[in-house]
């Protein structure tokens, strides 16, 4: 009997055990793995494009690595502006975010061959250009040396003038004070047009547009319509001059402490996702325009001889910033601009 009970005993104790183990391991039910958390962090709101493409990648990487990696989104800024939070990754307090390329220019001033006026003419060239494995890496291989690890390329899309007077014509610009971005590439675009270029926080626009300290602006729709800019503009114009572009960044710190197979599911994901993004930006862009037009802006469209004419006049720019961006960059991206419209 004394033998029968030991036995019984023993049982009991290895279910218990087995039991354990299955409940066991990371709080996230990923058994005895180590979970791999990410603070991800972007600056537009709820809701938009970018935000419901950085949802789908959380999707994605959760499913696909069986809750190995968890992913928690910290939208519009809430973990700080992006300049700290580039900085953040470089110490690695924070795993991944997507930055504005114009604003990594303090760190990669190559990425400012993205923000170039007129450099891609169609979504065709752009995309193309974007995803070429030969642009990526020429892009975010020398950001590994300063705590970067580069994934691939999300956008806020084609950006857009507002101003209180029609700006389609280079005349049009000169004398006007534009709000800009802190990016000497882009202050050297309005430059290039006459205006007068005052780089101010993207979250001061919307008061210095009402207070007059500036006259216009220019951002992607889904900003415009999104901090409401249209309600202290009189016109926007839809000029496509030049692109806003997000590279998607994880920190060095972090990606190499992740195993392989990890970072080929994040690999993966990013890529399905930003698709996604990219295709949300687009079927967004009718109806945020109709809510500039209902608010009783006026909404205008560049002829295509106008874009000429712009595109023209703000084309010395690429040869001020050759030599910034790196003349083997430039060609680079002109070639495969050429190559990727052409499809």
């Amino acid at each position: 009997m004394k033998r029968l009970i030991s036995a019984m005993l023993v049982l009991v104790m290895v279910i218990g055990m087995l039991g354990l183990t299955a409940c066991g391991g990371s709080n996230s039910g990923s058994g005895n793995k180590t979970v791999y958390k990410i603070k991800l962090h972007h600056d537009l709101a709820e809701g938009t494009a970018q935000d419901l493409g950085a949802k789908k990648f959380k999707e994605l990487v959760e499913k696909a690595s069986n809750g190995q990696i968890e992913v928690t989104i910290y939208a519009n800024n809430t973990l700080g502006n992006d300049t700290e939070a580039a900085e953040m990754m470089q110490t690695g307090s924070l795993e991944a975010a997507l930055l504005p390329t114009a604003k990594l220019s303090g760190f990669s001033k190559s990425l400012q061959v993205i923000d170039m006026p007129y450099m891609f003419t169609s979504r065709e060239a752009l995309y193309g250009t974007l995803d070429d494995e030969q642009f990526k890496k020429a892009m975010f291989d020398p950001m590994e040396e300063i705590g970067f690890h580069g994934i691939n390329f999300w956008e806020s899309g084609y950006k857009q003038f507002t101003a209180n007077t029609p700006t389609t014509k280079p005349e049009d610009f000169v004398g006007l004070n534009f709000r800009t971005m802190e990016s000497p590439l882009i202050i050297a675009q309005f430059k290039a047009l006459g205006a007068n270029p005052i780089p101010i926080d993207f979250g001061e626009t919307y008061n210095a547009l009402q207070q007059g300290t500036v006259d216009g602006e220019e951002n992607p729709l889904v900003s415009i319509v999104n901090m409401k800019f249209y309600e202290v503009q009189d016109y926007c114009v839809i000029s496509n001059h030049a692109y806003l572009g997000y590279a998607f960044l994880f920190s060095k710190t972090y990606w190499d402490k992740l195993p392989a197979d990890l970072q080929e599911i994040i690999n993966k994901a990013a890529d399905e996702a930003v698709q996604f993004e990219r295709q949300t930006t687009i079927d967004n862009e009718a109806a945020l325009i109709k809510t500039i037009e209902d608010s009783g802006t006026t909404v205008i469209y560049m002829t295509d001889e106008e874009t000429a004419v712009m595109a023209d006049v703000m084309k010395p720019v690429h040869e001020e910033f050759r030599d910034v961006v790196g003349s083997d960059i430039l060609d680079l991206t002109y070639q495969l601009a050429e190559k990727y419209g052409k499809k």
